[in-house]
């Protein structure tokens, strides 16, 4: 059965930083391409990161490309979503997601002061 559990979402401060994981189970994370998009209340959702397994091309939004990092490990079969120098216009629901098109529930996240 495959699922897709995020976690590390929460509330923090401008300029903090947040780590939101993605445990996988019923496929393996370094075989396929995982994403994270997000989504705030009332818009549309974004793109946020992706990474490669097979080859470990990654790729990220524009908004955050400098502040967000997007990283794998296949010993856990867990993806991870870092990121730092968080402003309020991060605050979203963030899912993972894989390329065979199954999502995670999704973790919230809220950026204030």
């Amino acid at each position: 059965q495959v699922q897709l559990v995020e976690s590390g979402g929460g509330v923090v401060q401008p300029g903090g930083t947040l780590r939101l994981s993605c445990v996988v189970s019923g496929f393996t994370v370094g075989s396929t391409i995982m994403r994270w998009y997000r989504q705030p209340p009332g818009k549309e959702r974004e793109l946020v990161a992706a990474i490669s397994g097979p080859d470990g091309i990654i790729g990220y939004g524009d908004s955050v490309a400098d502040r967000f990092t997007v990283s794998r490990d296949d010993i856990t079969n867990t993806v991870y979503l870092q990121m730092s120098s968080l402003k309020p216009e991060d605050s979203a629901t963030y899912y993972c997601t894989s390329q065979f098109g199954h999502w995670g529930q999704g973790t919230q996240v809220t950026v204030s002061s």
